[in-house]
């Protein structure tokens, strides 16, 4: 319940901030903040309104990222100066993220969870973290955990979490643009030639307005997925550069057998956000390529 209200806390504050900035341009560019009136939409200001919104979201979202991530999924931050095998954790991806070029080491952490799965995140190449589940640490070799260290620390050298924090941005200001201008055409269409005729009410207008939203979103999801797709493959080259090719494969398989096993009931070998070969509806919408794909794709960098 804490992290629900902390949660509900951290959005509201995020809708605030973002309503006053929008006000504040408003106010200094002396545009008038509603983009709908007298029947007409005002196109100059719907696309402030909608940039400020979905940047704006975009880049806050991002700038807490490693906060929220911490209190959310319990990530527990490993001192660099610790022992054992969580001390060879921390070594290991400072070592592979100096040989990324990187200036200023990753902040290192573990969480609680069986599924084999890891994650970068964090607002940019200085300020990032790497967190790795209990049950990787467990159901992986060394060899195995480096390559996916490697595939991590990528993420961050190529600055995938700005990146894909502007396009998922982008693809946010064109959907609430073009959905407001979707149920701006139904309610002229109804209101037909007569100004006094009967359009949308306001529930209703934003009734339509969201389902619109939903349509173009989804459409925005595929675009997003794809340069998503994209990035893991970058990232899985960039694991291969930094770990070796055997030990970013050797992860890849692993990951594999982990999804095979989950098939007959392993709960202790699930795999999050990362797909086996999945219908040709849901791949468009699937943030990572299919194992098979990318162990194919490492094969033929090796060729």
């Amino acid at each position: 319940m804490k992290r629900w209200l902390i949660f509900a806390a951290v959005n509201i504050a995020i809708i605030i901030t973002i309503s006053i900035v929008m006000n504040l341009i408003f106010a200094f560019l002396g545009i008038d903040p509603s983009y709908m009136s007298g029947g007409k939409l005002n196109y100059e200001t719907l696309a402030i309104f909608c940039l400020v919104w979905g940047m704006g979201g975009s880049f806050i979202s991002l700038m807490l990222s490693k906060k929220m991530v911490k209190w959310s999924m319990g990530v527990q931050i490993i001192d660099p100066n610790a022992g054992g095998e969580y001390g060879e954790l921390v070594r290991t991806v400072h070592r592979l993220a100096k040989g990324a070029g990187l200036s200023k080491m990753p902040e290192v952490g573990i969480y609680p969870g069986q599924e084999l799965n890891a994650f970068a995140t964090g607002p940019s190449k200085n300020n990032s973290l790497v967190a790795v589940s209990e049950g990787l640490l467990r159901h992986m070799t060394r060899d195995e955990v480096e390559g996916v260290l490697g595939h991590e620390v990528a993420h961050i050298a190529n600055g995938d979490m700005v990146t894909m924090t502007l396009i998922q941005g982008v693809i946010n200001a064109f959907v609430m643009f073009f959905a407001r201008i979707a149920a701006f055409a139904v309610d002229q269409f109804l209101r037909g030639d007569d100004e006094e005729g009967q359009g949308l009410g306001w529930f209703a207008h934003m009734g339509v307005v969201i389902l619109f939203e939903i349509l173009f979103g989804m459409i925005g999801m595929v675009i997003v997925a794809w340069f998503s797709r994209h990035r893991e493959y970058r990232a899985d080259s960039g694991g291969a550069r930094l770990a070796g090719r055997p030990k970013m494969e050797a992860a890849l398989q692993k990951l594999r057998a982990g999804m095979e096993l989950n098939r007959d009931g392993d709960p202790a070998l699930a795999t999050l956000k990362i797909s086996s070969k999945p219908s040709k509806f849901a791949a468009l919408f699937s943030t990572h390529p299919p194992l098979e794909d990318r162990i194919q794709r490492l094969r033929e960098m090796r060729a």
